[in-house]
């Protein structure tokens, strides 16, 4: 099935519920900020664990201290969906717990 793509309204209603997060380029955007390289990395993991159990993948970027996530939905021409409020959700619950910020 595949997704629709959300209004402009849905999506600014959908992130006021993720601080942080901002659309940008027909994509939901993140960048967090980690204590260390190594809880960059595990919270990299982590988000590659959840977009597996999702079916739903972001682009991914591992800085020194930093995770960049930028994500949209493919099969709908590459715009917001619900699909990607739910991964940035998903994110958003764990990435505290590597302490990120």
């Amino acid at each position: 099935m595949t997704a629709e793509p959300l209004s402009a309204e849905a999506v600014e209603t959908g992130l006021r519920e993720l601080p942080g997060w901002r659309a940008e380029g027909g994509r939901v955007i993140r960048t967090y900020r980690l204590p260390s390289h190594f809880a960059a990395a595990a919270l990299t993991v982590h988000i590659a664990r959840i977009q597996d159990e999702l079916g739903h993948h972001s682009e991914l970027t591992l800085g020194y201290d930093t995770v960049r996530v930028a994500v949209n939905t493919h099969d709908a021409g590459g715009a917001i969906t619900d699909k990607d409020l739910t991964l940035a959700g998903r994110i958003e619950a764990v990435a505290p717990g590597h302490g990120a910020t």
